[in-house]
């Protein structure tokens, strides 16, 4: 077993540190006191292709490996995460149906300006009743001669408002549950497919999140997402995996950020004639939070290992997401009680880590869902 990685990998993650550094960290409070869309800083850092990451280099791509695009996950959540969720949401969710099935003619509208940047992506399943249950999805797709009528709501669309291209689960026919999801691409400028609901959320602020609603919107054939009817829950799992790999990711990067500043407070902070970080109970606090965050690591970088062995990590993938995020609570709540009655101080940064955590919750499955899938496959047997 060789834990190391690729010469390759270590300077592609410096890369994108340095340009997260240069390019995100100056604008983290900003974009964090105003909650408005960074336009500009979102025309500078797409520029440079890292949206087409995972991509094939025949379409401007680079064509990386499942452990390199988690290493610029990580990277990227050091900073602001709202805006690091616009841009996974673009280079991954929203793109990738789009890139699987969508002919020639969707891939030169769709799907290669928005891995360049021009346009933005999104995927819409979650509805107020229809979250982690997808199979009670009712967004409806009628089919009609020559296309599809699509009528419902999303809700907690991330990229939603501004979404020139959205992939959209859909129920061609609600008595079969699961079995009866796809999914359809709908554009920007097609009758009544709007924005609905603005929502201004506790963190992860920046990235506009809210509804869209489709209300009679008629899409061609060749809009569906899909080889087949009723496969679209099959489709999903094929990403699934990969997106909690890359929540836990997020994570990690949250986490990073939140113990560096925290030591670096711990360091300076004096109480008593001395550094409160010379104190045990401090200590003890970093030496927990630390050795959490790199168990979350090895979970999470084995199971996108697996991901590019083409194995299917599911259980792997669930634990991966489950253990960083708690970690990563647990770390940003430590964070705040480190910094005392600072951590509660809007002018600190550990109040907008613990803000930005309590996001990463959803994503994925919510962990009350993770915790008893994982639980049924241990109590079968199945769980490796």
């Amino acid at each position: 077993m060789d834990f190391r990685l690729s010469e390759e990998q270590e300077f592609f993650r410096q890369t994108v540190a340095d340009t997260v550094d240069r390019l995100i960290m100056p604008k983290v409070e900003e974009i964090d006191r105003t909650d408005e869309f960074p336009w500009e800083l979102w025309k500078e850092f797409t520029s440079l292709g890292y949206l087409g990451l995972r991509y094939p280099e025949e379409y401007g791509g680079m064509d990386a490996d499942p452990v390199t695009c988690m290493l610029f996950y990580e990277e990227m959540s050091r900073a602001s995460v709202g805006f690091a969720q616009s841009v996974t949401m673009n280079m991954l969710m929203g793109t990738y149906f789009v890139y699987r099935f969508g002919n020639d003619a969707i891939k030169e509208r769709c799907f290669l300006p928005a891995i360049r940047g021009e346009k933005i992506a999104t995927m819409c399943f979650t509805e107020d009743q229809s979250g982690s249950d997808i199979g009670a999805t009712r967004t409806q797709a009628k089919k009609v001669d020559g296309g599809w009528v699509i009528n419902g709501t999303k809700n907690w669309i991330t990229n939603g408002p501004l979404a020139d291209c959205a992939t959209v689960l859909a129920t061609s026919d609600p008595s079969l549950g699961a079995k009866g999801l796809n999914f359809f691409l709908v554009e920007k400028g097609t009758p009544g497919f709007s924005p609905g609901q603005v929502l201004h959320k506790l963190g992860c602020r920046g990235t506009v999140t809210g509804e869209l609603v489709f209300e009679d919107v008629f899409v061609p054939d060749e809009n569906l997402l899909g080889e087949e009817v009723g496969k679209g829950t099959n489709y999903l799992t094929e990403i699934l995996n990969e997106v909690r790999c890359m929540t836990a990711a997020m994570a990690i990067g949250i986490a990073r950020t939140a113990v560096a500043d925290g030591l670096d407070y711990a360091r300076k902070r004096m109480a008593f004639g001395k550094a409160i970080g010379e104190y045990q109970l401090i200590r003890e606090k970093f030496a927990r939070i630390v050795t959490e965050l790199e168990a979350s690591r090895l979970l999470m970088l084995s199971a996108a290992w697996k991901i590019g062995e083409g194995m299917n990590p599911r259980n792997e993938a669930m634990m991966a997401k489950y253990h960083a995020v708690e970690m990563c609570l647990e770390c940003v709540d430590e964070v705040t009680r480190v910094y005392g009655a600072n951590g509660f101080a809007e002018e600190y940064g550990p109040q907008r880590y613990f803000r930005d955590a309590r996001f990463l919750l959803y994503g994925g499955g919510t962990h009350e869902v993770l915790k008893n899938a994982l639980g049924k496959a241990v109590m079968s047997g199945h769980w490796r």
